[in-house]
Protein backbone atom coordinates (compact mmCIF):
# COMPACT_ATOMS: atom_id res chain seq x y z
CA UNK A 1 0.00 0.00 0.00
CA UNK A 2 2.98 2.28 0.59
CA UNK A 3 4.44 1.82 -2.62
CA UNK A 4 1.67 2.04 -4.66
CA UNK A 5 1.10 5.78 -3.04
CA UNK A 6 4.72 6.24 -3.29
CA UNK A 7 4.27 6.06 -6.97
CA UNK A 8 1.66 7.75 -7.43
CA UNK A 9 3.06 10.35 -5.74
CA UNK A 10 5.99 10.20 -7.80
CA UNK A 11 4.06 9.98 -10.68
CA UNK A 12 2.03 13.07 -9.73
CA UNK A 13 4.96 15.17 -9.25
CA UNK A 14 6.27 14.56 -12.66
CA UNK A 15 2.59 15.50 -14.82
CA UNK A 16 2.57 18.75 -12.27
CA UNK A 17 6.47 19.96 -13.33
CA UNK A 18 5.81 19.10 -16.94
CA UNK A 19 2.32 21.02 -17.47
CA UNK A 20 2.13 24.21 -18.87
CA UNK A 21 1.10 26.11 -16.38
CA UNK A 22 -1.86 27.63 -18.44
CA UNK A 23 -3.37 24.14 -18.46
CA UNK A 24 -3.12 23.68 -14.45
CA UNK A 25 -6.92 22.78 -13.33
CA UNK A 26 -6.39 22.39 -9.90
CA UNK A 27 -10.13 22.17 -9.07
CA UNK A 28 -10.54 18.80 -10.67
CA UNK A 29 -12.00 16.51 -8.54
CA UNK A 30 -9.50 13.63 -9.57
CA UNK A 31 -6.61 15.47 -7.96
CA UNK A 32 -8.63 15.07 -4.66
CA UNK A 33 -10.14 11.79 -4.33
CA UNK A 34 -6.52 10.03 -5.69
CA UNK A 35 -4.37 12.59 -3.11
CA UNK A 36 -2.32 13.80 -5.66
CA UNK A 37 -3.14 17.47 -5.93
CA UNK A 38 -0.12 18.16 -3.36
CA UNK A 39 2.50 19.14 -6.63
CA UNK A 40 0.36 20.95 -8.69
CA UNK A 41 -0.48 23.94 -5.70
CA UNK A 42 3.31 23.65 -4.40
CA UNK A 43 4.45 24.59 -8.03
CA UNK A 44 1.65 27.50 -8.08
CA UNK A 45 2.49 28.59 -5.31
CA UNK A 46 6.56 28.93 -6.18
CA UNK A 47 5.91 29.94 -10.05
CA UNK A 48 2.31 31.54 -10.37
CA UNK A 49 0.33 32.33 -6.78
CA UNK A 50 -2.07 33.92 -8.44
CA UNK A 51 -2.91 31.59 -11.18
CA UNK A 52 -5.86 31.80 -14.45
CA UNK A 53 -7.39 28.89 -15.63
CA UNK A 54 -8.90 30.48 -18.51
CA UNK A 55 -11.09 27.37 -18.95
CA UNK A 56 -12.44 24.68 -17.00
CA UNK A 57 -16.36 22.54 -16.57
CA UNK A 58 -16.91 25.52 -13.71
CA UNK A 59 -15.48 28.27 -16.52
CA UNK A 60 -12.92 30.54 -16.25
CA UNK A 61 -11.36 31.07 -12.50
CA UNK A 62 -8.47 32.19 -10.42
CA UNK A 63 -6.51 30.17 -7.74
CA UNK A 64 -5.31 31.88 -4.86
CA UNK A 65 -2.70 29.77 -3.13
CA UNK A 66 -0.14 31.06 -0.67
CA UNK A 67 -1.37 31.78 2.95
CA UNK A 68 -1.36 35.91 2.92
CA UNK A 69 -2.97 36.35 -0.22
CA UNK A 70 -5.39 34.02 0.93
CA UNK A 71 -5.98 36.20 4.07
CA UNK A 72 -6.29 39.46 2.13
CA UNK A 73 -9.32 37.96 -0.02
CA UNK A 74 -10.83 36.26 2.39
CA UNK A 75 -10.78 39.91 4.83
CA UNK A 76 -12.25 41.57 2.08
CA UNK A 77 -15.78 41.08 1.63
CA UNK A 78 -16.48 44.37 0.29
CA UNK A 79 -13.95 43.64 -3.25
CA UNK A 80 -14.51 39.91 -3.06
CA UNK A 81 -18.53 38.92 -2.46
CA UNK A 82 -20.00 36.05 -1.22
CA UNK A 83 -22.98 36.94 -2.45
CA UNK A 84 -24.95 33.65 -3.93
CA UNK A 85 -26.77 35.85 -6.86
CA UNK A 86 -23.42 36.25 -7.69
CA UNK A 87 -22.00 32.10 -7.83
CA UNK A 88 -21.95 31.59 -4.12
CA UNK A 89 -19.18 30.09 -2.22
CA UNK A 90 -17.84 26.99 -4.73
CA UNK A 91 -15.94 26.72 -8.04
CA UNK A 92 -18.97 25.48 -9.55
CA UNK A 93 -21.40 28.20 -9.76
CA UNK A 94 -24.06 28.08 -7.56
CA UNK A 95 -26.19 30.92 -8.50
CA UNK A 96 -29.62 31.15 -5.46
CA UNK A 97 -31.79 34.16 -4.89
CA UNK A 98 -30.80 36.37 -2.07
CA UNK A 99 -34.06 36.08 -0.23
CA UNK A 100 -33.57 31.94 0.45
CA UNK A 101 -29.69 31.61 0.47
CA UNK A 102 -27.53 30.85 3.75
CA UNK A 103 -25.76 34.01 5.41
CA UNK A 104 -22.52 31.87 4.31
CA UNK A 105 -23.55 33.04 0.74
CA UNK A 106 -24.25 36.64 1.02
CA UNK A 107 -22.83 39.88 1.93
CA UNK A 108 -23.32 42.24 5.00
CA UNK A 109 -25.74 43.91 6.41
CA UNK A 110 -27.91 40.64 5.93
CA UNK A 111 -24.79 38.59 6.78
CA UNK A 112 -24.31 40.05 10.08
CA UNK A 113 -28.23 39.97 11.37
CA UNK A 114 -28.62 36.16 10.10
CA UNK A 115 -25.31 35.03 11.48
CA UNK A 116 -26.36 36.73 14.81
CA UNK A 117 -29.57 34.31 15.22
CA UNK A 118 -27.46 31.09 15.86
CA UNK A 119 -24.37 32.56 17.16
CA UNK A 120 -25.37 31.81 21.11
CA UNK A 121 -25.59 28.43 20.30
CA UNK A 122 -21.96 28.28 19.55
CA UNK A 123 -20.65 30.52 22.36
CA UNK A 124 -18.12 29.55 24.92
CA UNK A 125 -20.40 28.89 27.55
CA UNK A 126 -22.32 26.70 25.75
CA UNK A 127 -19.30 24.52 24.45
CA UNK A 128 -18.42 23.75 28.01
CA UNK A 129 -21.96 22.65 28.37
CA UNK A 130 -22.05 20.11 25.84
CA UNK A 131 -18.62 19.03 26.58
CA UNK A 132 -20.10 16.02 29.20
CA UNK A 133 -22.61 14.90 26.93
CA UNK A 134 -19.90 14.76 23.66
CA UNK A 135 -17.84 12.51 26.19
CA UNK A 136 -20.03 9.87 26.87
CA UNK A 137 -21.27 9.51 23.38
CA UNK A 138 -17.34 9.39 22.55
CA UNK A 139 -16.92 6.73 25.17
CA UNK A 140 -19.74 4.89 24.56
CA UNK A 141 -19.29 4.79 20.19
CA UNK A 142 -15.67 3.51 21.34
CA UNK A 143 -16.73 0.79 23.35
CA UNK A 144 -18.93 -0.37 21.17
CA UNK A 145 -15.88 -1.03 18.82
CA UNK A 146 -14.62 -4.61 17.53
CA UNK A 147 -11.31 -4.71 18.95
CA UNK A 148 -9.01 -6.46 16.64
CA UNK A 149 -11.20 -7.09 13.68
CA UNK A 150 -11.01 -4.52 10.55
CA UNK A 151 -14.66 -1.69 10.64
CA UNK A 152 -14.81 1.51 8.95
CA UNK A 153 -13.88 4.18 10.91
CA UNK A 154 -14.80 6.73 8.90
CA UNK A 155 -18.68 5.23 9.38
CA UNK A 156 -18.25 3.81 12.94
CA UNK A 157 -16.66 6.77 14.37
CA UNK A 158 -16.32 10.18 12.77
CA UNK A 159 -19.74 9.87 11.09
CA UNK A 160 -21.52 8.50 14.52
CA UNK A 161 -19.96 10.41 16.95
CA UNK A 162 -20.92 14.30 14.63
CA UNK A 163 -24.45 13.18 13.44
CA UNK A 164 -25.57 12.82 17.14
CA UNK A 165 -23.82 16.02 18.04
CA UNK A 166 -25.81 17.59 14.85
CA UNK A 167 -29.04 15.72 15.63
CA UNK A 168 -28.46 17.59 19.82
CA UNK A 169 -27.54 20.62 18.12
CA UNK A 170 -30.89 20.95 15.80
CA UNK A 171 -32.92 18.86 18.12
CA UNK A 172 -33.37 16.66 15.48
CA UNK A 173 -35.60 12.91 15.57
CA UNK A 174 -31.57 10.96 17.26
CA UNK A 175 -33.61 7.60 15.89
CA UNK A 176 -33.53 9.68 12.25
CA UNK A 177 -29.69 11.30 13.14
CA UNK A 178 -28.22 9.66 9.84
CA UNK A 179 -30.31 11.29 7.46
CA UNK A 180 -28.22 14.26 8.45
CA UNK A 181 -25.28 13.10 6.70
CA UNK A 182 -27.04 11.77 4.17
CA UNK A 183 -28.33 14.79 2.75
CA UNK A 184 -25.05 16.46 3.17
CA UNK A 185 -23.34 14.16 1.20
CA UNK A 186 -26.20 14.34 -1.26
CA UNK A 187 -26.19 18.19 -1.38
CA UNK A 188 -22.14 18.49 -2.21
CA UNK A 189 -22.42 15.31 -4.79
CA UNK A 190 -22.53 16.90 -7.86
CA UNK A 191 -24.41 15.43 -11.01
CA UNK A 192 -22.67 13.63 -14.03
CA UNK A 193 -21.61 10.30 -15.96
CA UNK A 194 -19.58 8.76 -13.27
CA UNK A 195 -21.54 10.27 -10.39
CA UNK A 196 -24.57 8.10 -8.41
CA UNK A 197 -26.70 11.36 -9.63
CA UNK A 198 -26.92 11.29 -13.62
CA UNK A 199 -28.44 14.43 -13.79
CA UNK A 200 -29.38 17.04 -11.48
CA UNK A 201 -33.38 16.10 -11.40
CA UNK A 202 -31.88 13.14 -9.83
CA UNK A 203 -29.97 15.13 -7.44
CA UNK A 204 -33.08 17.06 -6.49
CA UNK A 205 -35.19 13.63 -6.04
CA UNK A 206 -32.74 12.21 -3.53
CA UNK A 207 -32.75 15.54 -1.25
CA UNK A 208 -36.34 15.45 -1.43
CA UNK A 209 -37.05 13.72 2.21
CA UNK A 210 -34.77 15.54 3.84
CA UNK A 211 -36.59 18.85 2.97
CA UNK A 212 -39.92 17.21 3.57
CA UNK A 213 -38.70 16.71 7.00
CA UNK A 214 -37.23 20.08 7.95
CA UNK A 215 -40.54 21.50 6.77
CA UNK A 216 -42.36 19.63 9.28
CA UNK A 217 -40.07 20.47 11.63
CA UNK A 218 -40.65 23.88 11.02
CA UNK A 219 -44.03 23.96 10.77
CA UNK A 220 -43.39 22.24 14.60
CA UNK A 221 -41.29 25.22 15.96
CA UNK A 222 -42.30 28.83 14.28
CA UNK A 223 -44.71 29.23 16.91
CA UNK A 224 -43.23 27.33 19.84
CA UNK A 225 -41.46 30.23 21.37
CA UNK A 226 -37.60 30.65 21.55
CA UNK A 227 -36.17 27.12 22.54
CA UNK A 228 -32.01 26.68 22.68
CA UNK A 229 -31.80 24.50 19.90
CA UNK A 230 -30.90 25.94 16.05
CA UNK A 231 -33.89 24.47 14.46
CA UNK A 232 -35.90 26.47 16.77
CA UNK A 233 -33.74 29.47 16.38
CA UNK A 234 -34.16 29.73 12.87
CA UNK A 235 -37.88 28.72 12.66
CA UNK A 236 -38.30 31.76 14.98
CA UNK A 237 -36.40 34.57 14.60
CA UNK A 238 -37.56 36.63 11.77
CA UNK A 239 -34.73 37.59 10.19
CA UNK A 240 -33.93 33.66 9.87
CA UNK A 241 -37.76 32.65 9.13
CA UNK A 242 -38.03 34.75 5.95
CA UNK A 243 -41.52 35.56 5.88
CA UNK A 244 -42.99 32.76 7.34
CA UNK A 245 -42.10 30.31 4.40
CA UNK A 246 -40.51 27.13 5.59
CA UNK A 247 -38.01 26.82 2.11
CA UNK A 248 -36.79 30.18 3.35
CA UNK A 249 -35.32 29.18 6.36
CA UNK A 250 -33.74 25.89 4.02
CA UNK A 251 -30.71 27.81 3.11
CA UNK A 252 -29.34 28.37 6.63
CA UNK A 253 -30.28 24.92 7.69
CA UNK A 254 -28.53 23.11 4.77
CA UNK A 255 -25.24 24.74 5.41
CA UNK A 256 -25.57 24.46 8.90
CA UNK A 257 -26.08 20.26 7.93
CA UNK A 258 -22.87 20.58 5.88
CA UNK A 259 -20.77 22.50 8.00
CA UNK A 260 -21.86 20.32 11.37
CA UNK A 261 -21.64 17.02 9.58
CA UNK A 262 -18.56 17.27 7.04
CA UNK A 263 -15.58 19.55 8.61
CA UNK A 264 -15.55 17.84 11.91
CA UNK A 265 -15.74 14.15 10.46
CA UNK A 266 -13.52 14.40 7.78
CA UNK A 267 -10.58 16.13 10.58
CA UNK A 268 -11.27 13.30 12.97
CA UNK A 269 -10.48 10.58 9.87
CA UNK A 270 -8.02 12.92 8.53
CA UNK A 271 -5.95 12.85 12.39
CA UNK A 272 -6.18 8.86 11.71
CA UNK A 273 -4.36 9.04 8.82
CA UNK A 274 -1.82 11.70 10.00
CA UNK A 275 -1.38 9.32 12.86
CA UNK A 276 -0.70 6.40 10.29
CA UNK A 277 1.99 8.31 8.85
CA UNK A 278 3.56 9.78 11.64
CA UNK A 279 2.96 6.90 14.35
CA UNK A 280 5.25 8.22 16.81
CA UNK A 281 2.72 11.58 16.96
CA UNK A 282 0.34 8.85 18.43
CA UNK A 283 3.03 7.40 21.03
CA UNK A 284 3.91 11.13 22.60
CA UNK A 285 -0.19 12.04 22.45
CA UNK A 286 -0.12 8.74 24.70
CA UNK A 287 2.61 9.59 26.60
CA UNK A 288 0.94 13.30 27.48
CA UNK A 289 -2.64 13.78 26.25
CA UNK A 290 -2.11 17.63 27.07
CA UNK A 291 -0.27 17.81 23.90
CA UNK A 292 -3.71 17.82 22.11
CA UNK A 293 -4.25 21.40 22.78
CA UNK A 294 -1.99 21.76 20.10
CA UNK A 295 -2.57 18.57 18.01
CA UNK A 296 -5.86 19.66 17.56
CA UNK A 297 -5.37 22.76 15.45
CA UNK A 298 -2.62 20.67 13.94
CA UNK A 299 -4.83 18.37 12.90
CA UNK A 300 -7.24 20.62 11.00
CA UNK A 301 -4.25 22.13 9.79
CA UNK A 302 -2.83 19.57 8.27
CA UNK A 303 -6.41 17.74 6.85
CA UNK A 304 -7.93 21.26 5.67
CA UNK A 305 -11.31 19.93 5.54
CA UNK A 306 -12.74 22.53 3.44
CA UNK A 307 -10.66 22.67 0.17
CA UNK A 308 -11.35 25.97 -0.93
CA UNK A 309 -13.90 28.76 -0.74
CA UNK A 310 -14.95 31.36 -3.83
CA UNK A 311 -16.04 34.57 -4.14
CA UNK A 312 -16.64 37.01 -6.87
CA UNK A 313 -15.10 40.03 -7.57
CA UNK A 314 -16.89 43.20 -7.25
CA UNK A 315 -14.77 45.48 -8.77
CA UNK A 316 -11.55 45.96 -10.68
CA UNK A 317 -8.75 45.04 -8.42
CA UNK A 318 -4.91 44.30 -8.30
CA UNK A 319 -4.22 41.44 -6.42
CA UNK A 320 -0.20 39.55 -6.02
CA UNK A 321 0.26 42.11 -8.97
CA UNK A 322 -2.53 40.68 -10.99
CA UNK A 323 -5.59 42.47 -12.69
CA UNK A 324 -8.89 40.82 -11.30
CA UNK A 325 -11.71 41.96 -13.17
CA UNK A 326 -14.82 42.62 -12.19
CA UNK A 327 -17.23 39.65 -11.95
CA UNK A 328 -14.12 37.27 -12.10
CA UNK A 329 -14.19 34.10 -10.03
CA UNK A 330 -11.65 34.11 -7.44
CA UNK A 331 -10.83 30.37 -5.23
CA UNK A 332 -9.18 30.80 -2.21
CA UNK A 333 -7.41 27.57 -1.73
CA UNK A 334 -6.92 26.74 1.63
CA UNK A 335 -5.71 23.31 1.27
CA UNK A 336 -2.48 25.38 -0.36
CA UNK A 337 -2.59 28.04 1.89
CA UNK A 338 -2.04 25.68 5.24
CA UNK A 339 0.96 23.79 3.19
CA UNK A 340 2.69 27.76 2.64
CA UNK A 341 6.56 27.34 3.44
CA UNK A 342 6.56 30.64 3.38
CA UNK A 343 4.48 30.98 6.39
CA UNK A 344 4.32 27.93 8.19
CA UNK A 345 7.47 26.07 9.23
CA UNK A 346 7.93 22.60 7.87
CA UNK A 347 4.27 22.33 6.78
CA UNK A 348 4.29 19.30 5.34
CA UNK A 349 5.44 17.54 8.58
CA UNK A 350 2.26 16.44 11.08
CA UNK A 351 3.80 18.32 14.43
CA UNK A 352 1.76 18.11 17.01
CA UNK A 353 3.29 20.66 19.16
CA UNK A 354 3.55 23.35 16.65
CA UNK A 355 4.50 27.19 18.70
CA UNK A 356 1.61 28.17 16.70
CA UNK A 357 -0.59 25.47 16.28
CA UNK A 358 -3.50 28.20 15.44
CA UNK A 359 -1.45 29.80 12.55
CA UNK A 360 -3.59 27.66 9.22
CA UNK A 361 -6.39 29.05 7.12
CA UNK A 362 -8.93 26.29 7.60
CA UNK A 363 -11.41 28.39 9.62
CA UNK A 364 -11.21 31.17 6.88
CA UNK A 365 -10.77 34.97 8.16
CA UNK A 366 -13.44 38.11 8.47
CA UNK A 367 -17.11 38.05 8.62
CA UNK A 368 -17.25 34.32 7.00
CA UNK A 369 -14.63 32.84 9.82
CA UNK A 370 -15.91 29.30 10.94
CA UNK A 371 -18.80 29.92 13.73
CA UNK A 372 -18.28 26.24 14.51
CA UNK A 373 -14.21 26.38 15.30
CA UNK A 374 -14.67 26.16 18.75
CA UNK A 375 -17.31 23.22 18.59
CA UNK A 376 -15.44 21.81 15.85
CA UNK A 377 -12.05 21.70 18.34
CA UNK A 378 -13.79 20.45 21.30
CA UNK A 379 -15.73 17.97 19.56
CA UNK A 380 -11.97 16.58 17.96
CA UNK A 381 -10.18 16.77 21.51
CA UNK A 382 -12.51 15.11 22.91
CA UNK A 383 -12.43 12.01 20.64
CA UNK A 384 -8.95 11.53 20.33
CA UNK A 385 -8.66 11.71 24.39
CA UNK A 386 -11.14 9.09 24.51
CA UNK A 387 -9.20 6.69 21.64
CA UNK A 388 -5.73 7.19 23.88
CA UNK A 389 -7.41 6.05 27.03
CA UNK A 390 -8.32 2.71 25.30
CA UNK A 391 -6.22 1.79 22.03
CA UNK A 392 -2.42 1.19 22.01
CA UNK A 393 -2.48 1.39 17.93
CA UNK A 394 -5.16 2.36 15.35
CA UNK A 395 -4.23 0.26 12.34
CA UNK A 396 -4.94 1.22 8.84
CA UNK A 397 -5.35 -2.31 6.81
CA UNK A 398 -6.09 -1.06 3.92
CA UNK A 399 -6.30 1.94 1.34
CA UNK A 400 -8.66 4.83 2.47
CA UNK A 401 -11.63 5.65 -0.19
CA UNK A 402 -11.59 9.61 -0.82
CA UNK A 403 -14.21 12.15 -1.78
CA UNK A 404 -14.42 13.02 -5.20
CA UNK A 405 -14.77 16.88 -4.32
CA UNK A 406 -12.28 19.76 -4.83
CA UNK A 407 -14.78 21.37 -2.14
CA UNK A 408 -14.39 19.14 0.80
CA UNK A 409 -11.62 17.26 1.26
CA UNK A 410 -12.82 13.92 3.04
CA UNK A 411 -12.90 10.30 3.34
CA UNK A 412 -15.48 7.94 2.10
CA UNK A 413 -14.51 4.84 4.51
CA UNK A 414 -11.42 3.67 6.13
CA UNK A 415 -10.39 0.23 6.96
CA UNK A 416 -8.99 0.20 10.43
CA UNK A 417 -8.10 -2.30 13.45
CA UNK A 418 -7.88 -1.00 16.76
CA UNK A 419 -5.57 -3.00 19.20
CA UNK A 420 -6.85 -2.56 22.97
Amino acid sequence: MADDASQLARDARARAYSTPLDRFHVADPHLFVSDTHWPWFERLRAEDPIHYRKDSEFGPYWSVTRYNDIVAVDSNHEAFSSESELGGIMVSDGFEPHATSSFIAIDPPDHDAQRRVVAPMFSSGNMANLEPLIRERAAKILDELPVGETFDFVDKVSIELTSQMLATLFDFPFEERRLLPQASDVILTPPGPDSIFKTEADRQAAIIPYFERFVGLWEDRKDAGEQPNLLSMLAGDAVTRKEGQPYGYMGNVVLLTVAGSDTTRHSMSGALMAFQDFPEAYDRLRADPALLDSAVPEIIRWQSPVAHMRRTATRDVELGGKPIKKGDKVVMWYVAGNRDEAVIADPFRFVIDRERPRQHVAFGFGIHRCLGNRLAEMQLKVVWEEILKRFSRLEVVGPPSRLKSSFIKGYDGIPVRVHA
